[in-house]
């Protein structure tokens, strides 16, 4: 590695020469990434291919967990409405009331004493 230059102690031939390897540096970088972000996922090395497949099963993986908890909890929830279904029937049944028809008077006030 070479010596840093410092502005005041480098003579503007030596800036130059700095400048030149700068700019020689920038672009060899560049070709680097434009290189890396335009190759195909096939075209990766075994471990970098590799460790897109680990996620991309483990993501898969994931989804389909998801998917079935999703099942579970809907039917979950049908199952539950169903009992809360039930059990207002069986309150409804022990009250007297009838299902089929709905009394407004039935909150226990009188109309003539309003």
């Amino acid at each position: 590695m070479r010596e840093p230059i410092s502005r005041d102690s480098a003579s503007p031939r030596e800036l130059v020469e700095a400048t030149r390897r700068l700019d020689r540096a920038l672009e060899q970088l560049e070709a680097a990434c434009a290189a890396k972000v335009s190759t195909p996922v096939g075209a990766l090395d075994g471990a970098a291919y590799a460790a897109l497949e680990s996620d991309r099963a483990r993501l898969a993986a994931d989804l389909a967990a998801a998917r079935a908890r999703e099942g579970e909890l809907e039917s979950a929830a049908v199952a539950a409405s169903q009992a809360l279904g039930r059990a207002a029937a069986e309150v409804r049944a022990a009250l007297g009331e009838d299902e089929t028809r709905s009394k407004p008077e039935s909150n226990g006030l009188n109309e003539e004493a309003a």
